[in-house]
């Protein structure tokens, strides 16, 4: 802890600033907050220390053919859109973290007119993307824009909140644009996967991009300061990622190989000679999210009330 430089950020969810190493991987310094256990990124790593950087990340990946097609693939984000309209049957929807506007044009794609929707993010590339395959979308830093309070149905932030410096603030701007009975949806990965226990510093999600490192217990913390919490459930799994990390020894994984990596798992997904090996395979992933042990954790909440 010596070594430590000093803290550039306070913990993200408790907000103490008393916290101990607890991972390096290159550049990337990881603290464990003493209060509340939460770990996270400190001091900020320069390159992703403010929301400008996805405009380069929008153009290397977001926009790679590779990613393109898997994220409009109809089988992408299927376990997003089957728990989005276990909670949402209607109304007015905003996507946090669009990206390229995949999940939007799925939610449209497989429930006709029943949505109005609308995506935001920092990634400018990503969101002229989404606009050319007719995804509305706004632009700006979600925290300070002027939607009027109360106004959405239903706000996600699919894969997000590990990725900003303040995911509270985030949350918070969430709670006051939502309806009274409105759902926000949360997914980040999961820092007690059985990927993360088996990898440790090799797992190829333990860096730059990613600022907070959630579990299910800082999670809860997080989202409760906020929301009333109806469901939490940990779900993913790849084992292809835990093969190839363990084999490459935490060597960086560029963005090409991460978005053929998509490409080739979501062809799986397509292929109907496989539906014996997915029916084992969705059996197993059911096992680990039962155990909290699957590759990310999902929340959903409800507005508290004065």
């Amino acid at each position: 802890m010596d070594n430590l430089p000093e803290l550039s950020r306070p913990c993200p969810v408790c907000g103490s600033a008393a916290a101990e190493l607890f991972l390096v991987k290159g550049p990337l310094r990881l603290v464990r907050c003493r209060e509340c256990s939460m770990v996270y990124a400190s001091p900020l790593p320069a390159a992703f220390a403010s929301a400008d950087a996805y405009n380069e990340v929008g153009t290397e990946y977001y926009l790679s053919p590779a990613k393109l097609e898997s994220d409009y693939a109809p089988v992408r984000f299927r376990r997003e859109l089957r728990l989005f309209r276990r909670y949402c049957r209607g109304g007015a929807v905003l996507d946090v973290g669009c990206g390229t506007g995949g999940w939007l044009f799925g939610l449209e794609r497989r429930y006709p007119g029943a949505y109005r929707r609308l995506g935001t993010d920092a990634s400018a590339p990503a969101l002229d993307y989404a606009a050319s395959r007719g995804v509305p979308v706004a632009r700006g830093d979600f925290p300070k824009q002027s939607f009027p309070e109360a106004s959405f149905d239903a706000l996600t932030f699919w894969a997000v909140l590990e990725h900003v410096r303040d995911p509270g603030a985030f949350l918070k701007r969430a709670a006051a644009l939502l309806q009274p009975e409105g759902r926000c949806f949360v997914l980040v990965p999961n820092m007690r996967s059985l990927a993360a226990r088996l990898l440790g510093a090799r797992y190829r999600y333990i860096y730059p991009q990613h600022l907070n490192y959630f579990t299910r217990a800082t999670l809860s913390r997080l989202v409760a300061k906020h929301f009333v919490i109806v469901e939490q459930a940990s779900t993913h799994f790849n084992p292809v990622v835990i093969w190839q990390d363990w084999r490459r020894g935490g060597q960086e994984v560029s963005n090409y190989e991460r978005g053929k990596l998509l490409k080739r798992t979501t062809a799986y997904k397509q292929n109907p000679l496989l539906k014996p090996v997915k029916c084992i395979y969705d059996a197993f992933e059911w096992s680990l999210g039962r155990m909290n042990l699957a590759d990310n954790l999902v929340m959903v909440g409800k507005p508290k009330t004065l």
